[in-house]
């Protein structure tokens, strides 16, 4: 399930160079998310995470902030309390089938020794994935990988992916969900950092400040918050998704390059923005921690909803 979230990313970067129109695209091809009657991740769910290579502490705290952030009810309990918070983007999900989602941090894995090298195939994500043992229906595991390693079609064609580690992963009971995502701060920002650095196709317009400091971790939220959504409402490529299903559009890759109300291909939209360090945020967390999330299709409108 990658070519789907990078298919979307490619031409979110391609249509800037175009004088097309994501309102002109929308009315030639309605956003429906049909669903297919698979299995759908709701309840409690455990996040188990495999930190490939390294990663400085504070670039670990920001991510787990991030997943910690996605069912508190004090994310937005701060003094601007109108700024939405990440939790907020997340209850979304609750209006698909089935009720709401609530992820747990489970068990981390630091394997800093880059025990497979530092190019991965595709075959060595989903091993790396069951590296934490159980959980089943009742966990996702996420790979995390450092900037240093390279993974079989990552910058070429995806900037991370999500899967079961089953053998018929159409089946749920034949294995546990995965993510991976990879750290693109030296490899390919301008594709999968997005709007953090100037992209690789189209206009040169100026980046957005990265919420946290840092170009890569943050590209990486983005990317992690995207393929969350889409492992909890088509785990088993057989949930919530739209065209065919080798090559699925789902619930945040449905509405790609969209981070405020306004966006068109090649401009993130009208997003929020801190006086003191000037970075881009749409969402608050955990920790004061400030994140900037994509747009994610809302079944009750059946459209891509954004937080500002």
């Amino acid at each position: 399930m990658a070519s789907n979230y990078s298919f979307a990313i490619l031409l979110t970067l391609l249509f800037a160079t175009t004088g097309f129109s994501a309102a002109a695209l929308v009315k030639e091809q309605p956003l429906v998310l049909k669903y297919h009657n698979g299995a759908l991740l709701k309840g409690n769910i455990t996040v188990n995470l495999v930190w490939y290579g390294k990663f400085t502490p504070i670039q670990r705290s920001v991510i787990v902030d991030f997943i910690r952030s996605l069912n508190s009810k004090d994310a937005s309990s701060s003094s601007s309390a109108a700024v939405p918070s990440v939790s907020s983007w997340w209850k979304t999900t609750e209006k698909y089938k089935g009720g709401s989602s609530t992820l747990v941090v489970g068990k981390q894995l630091l394997l800093e020794n880059y025990p497979l090298g530092k190019s991965l195939k595709n075959p060595y994500l989903r091993a790396l994935s069951t590296k934490l043992n159980g959980g089943g229906l009742r966990a996702i595991t996420v790979v995390l990988t450092a900037k240093d390693v390279t993974v079989e079609g990552f910058c070429m064609n995806r900037c991370g992916t999500h899967g079961s580690s089953g053998s018929k992963p159409r089946r749920a009971a034949n294995g546990a969900a995965y993510v991976w995502v990879g750290n693109s701060e030296t490899q390919c920002p301008g594709y999968c950092a997005w709007p953090f650095h100037q992209p690789i196709y189209g206009p040169q317009t100026p980046p957005l400040v990265a919420p946290n400091g840092d170009v890569g971790v943050d590209g990486m939220i983005i990317n992690l918050a995207t393929l969350l959504a889409n492992t909890v409402t088509n785990p088993f490529n057989n949930g919530y998704f739209q065209g065919p299903p080798t090559a699925p559009l789902e619930a945040v890759s449905a509405c790609p390059g969209i981070f405020g109300s306004g966006s068109y291909p090649g401009y993130a939209g009208r997003v929020l923005v801190d006086k003191t360090t000037g970075s881009s945020y749409n969402a608050r967390g955990l920790a004061g921690r400030k994140y900037l999330l994509p747009a994610m299709w809302d079944p009750q409108s059946s459209t891509c909803k954004t937080l500002v």
